[in-house]
């Protein structure tokens, strides 16, 4: 399957610690811990020896340790203890199974199977640009359980059209919602979106008064894609630097997945609990939406579902998907 070579968020790389942490992925169940030296790791959260859960263990000597007969396992997965019987040296095939990892933008991202020599840039790590501008604040909100797929997440998040009636009063007005014409072209990574506009009657937390925002959009992978705002004058401490938003999507299951954003701030004054409140408030107008949807894969045929011209990127991320062999999550 594609998309076990491709890099998914799992969790906050801060909630990731000595104890033991279970978590799900492309329908594997993942058991992510840190050892002595503080590096994070993904295994399978089974046991090779009777198949009970790692996750259930512990950390002892920077290495895990199974909650069933105590066995003991290394950074890399290779067995270097059976209490019942000391004296015995497991073999190779005594490890457990592992999964390669990175931490990047606040989380942990796990990998299931390597690519094929020369791989496209598909399987290049997601880029999220604003996470190396020092002048923007970073943070993040989540994690969001949502009982919808990992492209129906992104499509959302990529459409504009929705604001003034599942956003209205906060991102839209029922009295604004003509989405004007906008550019959209194809990248080596995914799809960009240039030019969007919208009139939004509280485009961040610092609004006092509506205003035409102007928006640039990005997949940078499969379930990865970044908005790039443009401020309002004399909302941000500094003038000229867009902000930009990251939606972080974990596909659990085809119908299932974990969701985060994270948010790279011109704002250095409100606390981190009122940014997030922010994008709470946001999710959880979109999350009924999102979970209501049918079929809950995103159907790709072009015939599926009927379109409008406002609808010209999410046709665009339709094309990519398909045209990437994306299978995950989807209806071909």
């Amino acid at each position: 399957m594609l998309e076990k070579t491709l890099w998914h968020p799992v969790a906050l790389s801060h909630a990731v610690g000595a104890q033991p942490m279970a978590v799900h992925l492309l329908g594997e169940e993942l058991a992510l811990w840190r050892d002595g030296e503080g590096a994070a790791h993904a295994w399978a959260d089974q046991c090779p020896h009777r198949g009970a859960r790692l996750s259930l263990g512990r950390v002892a000597e920077g290495q895990l340790e199974c909650p069933y007969h105590g066995w003991r396992f290394d950074a890399d997965g290779q067995c270097t203890h059976v209490p019942a019987v000391p004296d015995f040296q497991p073999s190779a095939r005594h490890r457990a199974r592992t999964f390669d990892t990175r931490e990047a933008y606040g989380m942990l991202w796990v990998r299931l199977a390597a690519p094929e020599a020369g791989a496209s840039p598909l399987h290049d790590f997601p880029l999220f640009a604003a996470e190396a501008e020092p002048r923007l604040r970073k943070t993040t909100s989540g994690p969001y359980l949502v009982a919808a797929s990992a492209p129906r997440i992104i499509e959302n998040f990529l459409d504009m059209a929705h604001f003034g009636y599942v956003h209205e009063g906060w991102l839209g007005s029922r009295a604004h919602t003509t989405v004007p014409p906008y550019k959209v072209e194809p990248t080596p990574h995914g799809v960009l979106a240039t030019g969007c506009l919208a009139w939004q009657p509280r485009s961040s937390i610092h609004a006092a008064s509506g205003a035409q925002v102007e928006y640039t959009y990005e997949v940078t992978s499969p379930y990865m894609a970044v908005l790039t705002k443009q401020p309002e004058a004399g909302s941000t401490a500094i003038e000229g630097l867009w902000e930009s938003i990251a939606m972080f999507v974990c596909p659990v299951t085809e119908e299932s997945s974990v969701a985060w954003t994270r948010m790279a701030m011109n704002d250095f004054e409100s606390p981190d609990a009122r940014l997030i409140s922010f994008q709470d408030t946001i999710f959880g107008q979109d999350q009924p939406v999102l979970e209501s949807q049918r079929p809950k894969r995103l159907p790709l045929a072009p015939d599926a579902e009927v379109h409008s011209a406002a609808d010209r990127m999410s046709a665009a991320y339709r094309r990519y998907l398909r045209d990437r062999g994306i299978q995950f999550g989807v209806i071909t």
